[in-house]
């Protein structure tokens, strides 16, 4: 028999269509969120009253939250995930979350005898409604092997990682790299502006010719627009991204300027209350510090 139960724990902006679309490919999904009215929104979901039984019976839980702290809460405890995750059941992390904390629950379910997996994804709510989003699972091949199938349901392809922490890392450095692209198109279009240049018609040329990447594409036409909401990824989330980030680099002793930067630049876009906006909308900051307005948000 096929594994065909899954719960789900986390319906926001992501979680929510990544639910609906593993009920559209025939999985029976368990649901809790803290915000109960979610669940009820989700048709074809069961409801339960923790997560614990979220995880009683289902082969698989997926977990969609913003932080370690909220992955570790409802994971741990007597009414967590590993209290009711039974024998060959697998916990798949979908969370950004800290390249440390990863290792540290991968090692909490190794001594549970559970399976645990570690999938961030790329890919803003768009992505997670249309199945297009792309998935980094890393962890033991034969659990991987045996999700393949809930993956397939989510995204349109995966790059396996052997462990765990090495999937947490590779989102890292992709988050990175969006925030140093958004920061570099950032400055290339206050230039131009101050220069007088229309910046829409710029960065249609370079998409166009050397920089053809959505990033560059769909990030650069929020900053050349100034068009900041609604988000898809928030300033708030990116920045948490980015203390991960800096984190991971001390860590490894890795000296990453750039990261700081851009980890500056969030910040101080949150302490002007643009902690909502989309996370281009840093780009608010360089515009500032340009001498241009802000933007339309």
């Amino acid at each position: 028999m096929k594994p065909r139960v899954v719960g789900f724990i986390g319906l926001g902006a992501m979680g929510e269509p990544m639910a609906a679309n593993l009920i559209a490919a025939g999985f029976t999904v368990r649901a809790w969120t803290r915000t109960t009215a979610k669940i009820a929104a989700l048709r074809g979901a069961t409801a339960c009253r923790h997560p614990r039984e979220v995880s009683e019976s289902a082969h698989f839980v997926i977990t969609m939250l913003p932080d370690d702290a909220a992955v570790e809460s409802v994971t741990v405890g007597a009414e967590g995930i590993l209290a009711g995750l039974g024998p060959g059941a697998t916990h798949i992390s979908m969370s950004t979350i800290s390249v440390a904390f990863t290792r540290k629950l991968a090692d909490m379910h190794v001594r549970s005898g559970c399976g645990f997996i570690a999938a961030p994804v790329f890919g803003r709510p768009d992505a997670a409604r249309t199945r297009t989003l792309w998935i980094v699972p890393g962890g033991e091949t034969r659990l991987l092997e045996k999700a393949d199938p809930v993956f397939k349901a989510l995204g349109q392809g995966t790059f396996p990682q052997q462990r765990a922490e090495h999937a947490a890392l590779v989102k890292l450095a992709g988050n990175f790299l969006i925030g140093a692209t958004v920061e570099a198109i950032g400055e290339a279009l206050a230039l131009a502006e101050k220069g007088g240049l229309d910046p829409e018609a710029l960065l249609s040329m370079l998409c166009s010719t050397l920089f053809g990447s959505p990033v560059f594409k769909n990030y650069g036409a929020r900053v050349a627009r100034t068009d900041f909401v609604p988000p898809g990824f928030t300033v708030n989330l990116a920045r948490k991204d980015f203390k991960l980030i800096q984190s991971a680099a001390a860590e490894t002793k890795v000296p990453m300027p750039l990261a700081d930067l851009v980890a500056r630049r969030l910040t101080d876009a949150i302490r002007l209350g643009r902690g909502e906006y989309d996370f281009a909308g840093f780009a608010s900051v360089i515009r500032e510090a340009a001498g241009l307005a802000p933007g339309r948000k």
